[in-house]
């Protein structure tokens, strides 16, 4: 049940929301962007995100990258190594988490994400069987505040968009996406790219109705949990 509350309650619901604001690769951190404060011209890896409110449908162009369209700079990760999200805040407990990365064909400043090339090497939905229960990957999130991901082994060399996204799931059939997107420059020797039938676009990778998105963790009677778009690809 939703109710209306008074504006001066408003900042702080939606502060009570999060994104990734750094990342650590390689035992160094870069620093990503705050809710509600970007800086023009930082010189960072993360596309710049503007705040920390929800996206509220699949389809939504902000899908992407959460409106971040470019960045300055990228980092350089070994294949067979991991890339650490970090949130400076987390507040929801039900959903799943999925890592994406998008292969660019050239520079950064012409890889717009917007191509059926997105790949999940990543994902943490729901453990055991009960739906409305905090075994869930954001759980993980919000416990921890990071997420850490092996970049596969045997993958291509080149430049990639690495997208961390956190579908919460904790409104019944009001599903809230929150994705943000950094620059990463893949080193190794791998020669090895995902089959057709792992790849997506973002926005639309799944339907809104798809089962993995529209969930009512409260009253339905699921005892299981698919995270919506393709299978992960390990490599």
């Amino acid at each position: 049940m939703l109710f209306t509350l008074p504006l001066l309650f408003a900042p702080a619901l939606v502060a009570a929301h999060g994104a990734v604001t750094s990342y650590i690769i390689g035992g160094k951190t870069y620093e990503g962007y705050q809710g509600f404060s970007p800086v023009a011209g930082a010189q960072i890896i993360q596309r710049q995100w503007p705040d920390y409110n929800p996206i509220m449908t699949v389809t939504d162009p902000k899908m992407t990258c959460n409106g971040g369209t470019s960045a300055p700079l990228s980092a350089e990760v070994a294949a067979g190594t991991n890339v650490t999200a970090v949130w400076k805040q987390w507040t929801h407990q039900q959903g799943p988490v999925m890592v994406w990365l998008y292969p660019c064909d050239g520079e950064f400043t012409a890889c717009d994400g917007k191509q059926k090339k997105w790949f999940k090497i990543d994902e943490m939905g729901l453990w055991g069987n009960t739906l409305n229960s905090n075994n869930w990957g954001t759980a993980v999130v919000y416990k921890d505040l990071k997420w850490s991901s092996k970049i596969p082994s045997s993958l291509k060399p080149g430049n990639y968009l690495i997208r961390h996204e956190l579908l919460a799931l904790h409104q019944a059939n009001t599903p809230q996406f929150y994705p943000e997107c950094a620059q990463i420059k893949v080193t190794g020797s791998g020669t090895a790219t995902p089959p057709a039938s792992y790849l997506a676009s973002i926005p639309a990778y799944a339907a809104q109705s798809d089962a993995g998105i529209m969930v009512d963790i409260y009253q339905g009677k699921g005892t299981s949990y698919k995270a919506p778009g393709p299978a992960v690809w390990s490599g």
